[in-house]
């Protein structure tokens, strides 16, 4: 793969199908496998955010009264 990402910066016509294909597997890599590792760690940090300050100040919902 790191041969196919060194040979981006040529002009010939044979480099541009491979930086095309070596393209391509980067961003299947970032789709497949980063943003949803992403995607869930932003998720988890919110939910523990919420979390944590209902612990602090209380469930939602109006005062007891």
């Amino acid at each position: 793969m790191f041969k196919m990402l060194s040979k981006l910066g040529q002009s010939d016509g044979s480099s541009a199908a491979v930086s095309r294909r070596a393209e391509f597997i980067v961003f299947a890599i970032i789709v497949v496998f980063v943003w949803p590792i992403i995607t869930v760690g932003f998720v988890g940090g919110y939910g523990f955010l919420v979390w944590m300050s209902q612990l602090v100040f209380g469930p939602p919902g109006p005062p007891a009264g």
